[in-house]
């Protein structure tokens, strides 16, 4: 799972300031969540994000295919 968070701030303008504004979330989880680095996320921090972005959850995370050991692409 990829979370399109960098992508779509960058196609409405907004600064990871500005979204840290509007939902509450802090820098750093909003940062966590940029990066891909989240393990986790609470239902209510996709519902601020969906909110403030005007997305739905599935356009802020999408599914890539990764290579398995095999070297066969898995969804």
């Amino acid at each position: 799972m990829v979370c399109r968070l960098d992508e779509i701030l960058a196609e409405r303008g907004m600064t990871l300031t500005e979204l840290s504004r509007r939902t509450g979330i802090t820098m750093a989880n909003l940062s966590v969540l940029k990066t891909n680095k989240a393990r986790a996320v609470r239902f209510t921090t996709v519902a601020a994000l969906c909110a403030a972005l005007g997305v739905g959850p599935g356009d802020l995370f999408v599914l890539r295919a990764e290579a398995s050991r095999s070297g066969v692409m898995a969804p």
